[in-house]
């Protein structure tokens, strides 16, 4: 640990910006403030950078989520981290910090080694592990990769700090070939069927003939024996057949059913494609209308998502839900014996294919509860504390499910369910806006989101017209009202801050003119 705060110590003060990988999320908070302690201080540096990673502080304190403690903490000497248990807009505001100086030390994950777009004097990797797992010569590859950057700096380094026990390991992993490229067609015998589907279902392919020489055309086909891809292809014609997704036309001939063709539309793995389709038919007989649960829950993804379920928080949510929200639990099979007992210590089991079933929909239902709390306008920093979760990853399940939910709505459009599409459709507005219904006009204007639309809806301005026609000097007070944590900063330059609300008031007011200019000239159309 003393190398690693030593090792970024010295490049940060020479100047120079350096990056810092971790093995966890928990691992890079930590390594930041010990990095942030020997940095210089605010005393010690030009006010000009004093005053530029203040106004840093003050985006991230003006963000709908609250201001991280170990951020306030670090930021001021230079130093912050970027994990996945941070919002997008976070981690976007740290990397452009970074990129333009304003900070000098950033610790990251290993995991996020791909994604992250930030060149260093000096890389620094603490521990080679990600978990308990040794990285692989690819991750490895990654994060040197952002060592020396042609444009930015003239010299690049890096730096592999571990413990003796892993000296052997690590030596190993430096000298290591990396892996050969592989058809991901050959890790799953899924893919192979997802791939085949999708060729049928655009008549790409028709037969067994068009189908072989578009096997041939594949890296699959030059990595594998012929006689393995053939029984493969076979095998995966048999399922699809089976399952009811492709079907003959004539012998030899396949076409795709029109269930094919939603599971194709809705990017839905095939086996996905047949629960999703199971749990749809039996909605349509008896669907819970009276409320938001069951129309959240069918917005889950179906596929793994990483987040653990807090039984407690469940039990809790559960016993607070109206008979809207347990007729849907009831219909879907949960039990609230199950989740009292998994409360109090119990295990959920997932032996049998019936059981990770069942495992899933209590997953999903678990995060149905969250995306309702979002479209309630519900901040993502409060939801993420009431269910114990990163606001990260709050928000990646937000993107994820509003992915998922178009899919469904394309799923029901293509297999002529247009009654369910059109009330998905609707609902899908109020997740991607985070907002009840009275304020989804109000979402579609730039720079207004769901906190800052209940502001300006309770200020009176409850039309998009109404916006339109307003002055934008009307809507600065209120735009500093949506941003309370903003206001309490005793900021030498509020008239600097004051100009910068008036700015995006122009902008929102001249957003709200376009729509409605739009909407004039839609309801002049149908007349």
């Amino acid at each position: 640990m003393n190398a690693v705060v030593a090792l970024a110590n010295e490049t940060a003060r020479s100047g120079y910006g350096v990056l810092v990988f971790c093995s966890s999320r928990q691992g890079c908070e930590l390594d930041a403030r010990l990095i942030g302690r020997v940095l210089p201080q605010a005393n010690e540096l030009h006010p000009a950078i004093v005053e530029k990673r203040l106004e840093l502080l003050g985006d991230l304190r003006s963000l709908s989520t609250e201001l991280d403690p170990t951020l306030a903490e670090t930021i001021p000497a230079g130093v912050a981290f970027h994990h996945a248990g941070m919002t997008t807009e976070e981690r976007d505001l740290i990397s452009s910090a970074y990129d333009h100086g304003v900070l000098k030390a950033v610790v990251a994950t290993c995991s996020l080694a791909a994604g992250i777009n930030l060149p260093a004097r000096r890389v620094i990797l603490h521990n080679a592990r990600m978990g308990r797992d040794l990285i692989g010569p690819s991750m490895l590859r990654q994060m040197r990769g952002r060592a020396g950057r042609k444009g930015k700096d003239e010299i690049g380094e890096t730096y592999l700090c571990c413990r003796s026990a892993d000296l052997e390991d690590v030596i190993e992993l430096m000298n290591a070939d990396l892996p050969c490229v592989s058809s991901g067609l050959t890790t799953d015998k899924h893919r192979i069927q997802r791939a085949l589907l999708e060729v049928i279902s655009i008549r790409l392919v028709n037969s067994r003939e068009s189908i072989n020489d578009y096997i041939q055309k594949t890296l699959l086909n030059l990595s594998t024996t012929s006689d393995t891809i053939q029984d493969h292809v076979e095998s995966s014609l048999q399922n699809l057949l089976k399952m009811g997704f492709i079907q003959c036309d004539n012998p030899g001939s396949y076409i795709a059913t029109q269930l094919g063709k939603a599971i194709v539309a809705s990017s839905l793995e095939p086996e996905d494609g047949a629960f999703v389709y199971r749990e749809l038919q039996r909605a349509l007989q008896a669907f819970v209308m009276d409320g938001e649960m069951h129309i959240l829950y069918t917005f889950t993804p179906v596929h793994e998502f990483s987040l653990t379920i807090n039984w407690q928080v469940f039990r809790s949510e559960m016993e607070a839900l109206d008979d809207s929200g347990l007729r849907v639990m009831m219909f879907l099979g949960l039990k609230p014996f199950v989740v009292n007992r998994m409360a109090q210590g119990g295990t959920l089991k997932e032996s049998t294919p019936e059981e990770k079933e069942t495992a899933r929909i209590y997953r999903r239902f678990y995060f149905a509860l969250q995306l309702r709390d979002l479209c309630n306008e519900m901040p993502v920093h409060v939801v993420a504390r009431k269910y114990d979760t990163p606001r990260g990853t709050v928000q990646t399940l937000e993107q994820t499910c509003q992915g998922f939910a178009a899919g469904m709505i394309k799923f029901c459009e293509q297999i002529g369910w247009g009654a369910m599409a059109a009330i998905l459709d609707h609902f899908l507005d109020r997740l991607r806006a985070g907002a009840k219904a009275d304020l989804l006009a109000l979402t579609k204007v730039t720079f207004i989101k769901s906190r800052t639309a209940r502001v300006f809806y309770d200020n009176g301005f409850k039309t998009v017209a109404l916006l339109a026609n307003a002055d934008p000097k009307e809507l600065v007070p209120i735009l500093m009202q949506a941003q309370p944590t903003k206001l309490r900063l005793k900021s030498k330059d509020e008239e600097k801050y004051e100009e910068k609300l008036l700015i995006k008031a122009q902008i929102i007011t001249d957003s709200a003119n376009r729509l409605w200019q739009v909407d004039m000239q839609q309801e002049l159309d149908e007349e």
